[in-house]
């Protein structure tokens, strides 16, 4: 709204500026011989002038079009607010209001901007070696981001090392290798580190990630980092009172052991032995009570929802759908499967509208609401409005990237569970009446946040399309050059049509003009 404001002013100040030159002494005199060369000139002149006019004018069209959908912004607009603003003085330096400090105001915005886009690693990422690069062998295409995997290096690097690592060969050419961008170059540096000590659990890790080509393969090799890691951990264990960098250690090794039987539930569930994985990450749950950031339950919920065990799932949402947690697209979307099972099946738009909704239906649709404010991209990809591609290692939540994640492994169970997408579809464009400036003011959460689409853009692949939210309006400027190009190609072609009939205009507009240099 400011970029327009400013704009608008920039084109009256113009306006304004040519339209009174005539009342200034010095312009009147250039003014009146302007006046007799246009008098003077050929229709030709004029065909040709406005020709180019609209050649040029649509030559802007084009571009600010290909700027806004690149980066979606207007460039006249941003060159003007952000280089022609200063230069006229534009910005204002308003008092401080008493009581209230300016530095501290603008550090909560910046640590709600933080927050807002702060990327989360997928709790269901795939495989690189088993699912990603057999993806890349088939289409040709790379579905992960650089930006998407480097998130990932630093991961690993976070997990899998600490100080300690010195005093260990093995563990030193591992803090190596997660470091390395070529693919094999880790793999190679895995098996140097075997080499050097056969119970390198994190070798063991990086070869399933990266080398194995099929979830079996991975398996095995998380079952070898299983036994190296849980001996490991033991002897970390024993040695935690010492000092800090052994404390460090078993924080490291920990993560190992975390990761591994998360890993091997996953490899579980992707097996078809779903009550093991289910069994797995109970356990690990327990096991590991404080690590609920790592977001294991979403794991849970989706092996959960593949048994159709609904009871099971209920009592986990009731541990986990808690207004002092972290909301995710898998909470809220599955809270409203649960609702919606209740009354999919006998649904009916038409019926409702006679009727009206019952109060099972209410809740529902309440619930479909809910998780559509949170995340406005799922029903899209629920819906198969848009295609799904291979979700990203890490997500952006209420982003498009967590939809993508979510949708491409619950589209499965909103399906098996009739008339639920159904349901879906008559009533999750509702939300949108209820927050209709979601940006600045949500219902039942914070204002969706504005940082996403680039974010997303970041960790999602070219090739996909990606979602925005909310729709932004075509800028001040689109429309502006898009009139001005039309109206000198109509000028174009009334004066090739009708050369003399447009020099008597062009004449007359000259002599109406001219009375006020008397």
């Amino acid at each position: 709204v400011e970029g327009r404001q400013e704009s608008i002013l920039l084109v009256g100040s113009c306006f304004w500026f040519l339209t009174s030159l005539p009342n200034f002494p010095w312009a009147q005199r250039r003014f009146l011989m302007l006046t007799v060369f246009l008098s003077t000139l050929t229709p030709k002149f004029y065909v040709a002038l406005t020709g180019t006019s609209s050649l040029i004018s649509g030559l802007i069209f084009i571009f600010e079009w290909w700027y806004f959908q690149k980066y979606g912004t207007s460039f006249i607009e941003q060159v003007s607010v952000s280089h022609l603003r200063p230069l006229i003085g534009g910005v204002e330096n308003s008092p401080p209001v008493p009581g209230f400090s300016a530095n501290n105001g603008e550090n909560e915005t910046n640590r709600q901007s933080l927050s807002e886009c702060k990327v989360w690693r997928n709790p269901l990422n795939l495989f690189r070696g088993a699912e990603y690069s057999r993806y890349t062998w088939v289409t040709g295409k790379e579905p992960l981001t650089y930006y998407d995997m480097n998130l990932s290096a630093q991961d690993h690097q976070t997990f899998f090392t600490c100080d300690t690592d010195s005093l260990r060969p093995s563990d030193t050419v591992m803090q190596k290798a997660w470091r390395e961008r070529n693919p094999q170059a880790r793999i190679k540096a895995a098996y140097q580190a075997l080499e050097l000590d056969n119970d390198c659990a994190t070798a063991y890790v990086l070869l399933a990630e990266e080398e194995a080509t099929t979830i079996i393969h991975a398996e095995k090799y998380f079952k070898q980092a299983l036994k190296a890691g849980e001996t490991v951990y033991r002897k970390s264990q024993h040695c935690h009172p010492q000092n800090s960098q052994h404390e460090a250690q078993l924080r490291r090794d920990t993560n190992v052991l975390v990761y591994v039987k998360r890993r091997l539930a996953m490899c579980a569930r992707k097996l078809g032995r779903i009550k093991e994985a289910v069994k797995m990450m109970r356990d690990l749950m327990k096991e590991f009570p404080l690590l609920s950031m790592l977001n294991i339950h979403e794991n849970l919920l989706e092996a959960l929802l593949e048994l159709q065990a609904y009871a099971d799932v209920q009592a986990v949402l009731a541990k986990y759908d808690d207004i002092s947690l972290p909301k995710s697209a898998a909470i809220c979307y599955t809270a409203a499967l649960l609702k919606a099972r209740a009354v999919s099946d006998r649904f009916s738009p038409e019926a409702a509208s006679r009727r009206g909704l019952s109060t099972a239906e209410i809740n529902a649709v309440e619930a479909i609401h809910r998780a559509v404010e949170f995340n406005p991209h799922v029903p899209k990809y629920l819906l198969e409005m848009k295609s799904l591609i291979l979700p990203p290692e890490h997500i952006l939540k209420r982003g498009d990237s967590e939809a993508v994640a979510y949708a491409f492994f619950h589209l499965q169970h909103w399906k098996r569970i009739e008339g639920a997408l159904n349901l879906l579809h008559c009533t999750w464009e509702g939300t949108f009446r209820m927050i209709p400036y979601p940006l600045e003011k949500g219902h039942l959460f914070y204002p969706y946040p504005s940082c996403t689409e680039t974010a997303d853009r970041e960790l999602l692949p070219t090739f996909h399309d990606v979602s925005v939210y909310p729709q932004k309006e075509l800028p001040f400027f689109i429309h502006f050059t898009a009139g001005l190009c039309s109206f000198s190609a109509m000028l174009a072609v009334l004066t090739h049509q009708f050369p003399e009939l447009m020099v008597i205009f062009a004449k007359a507009v000259s002599i109406v003009s001219s009375p006020g240099l008397a």
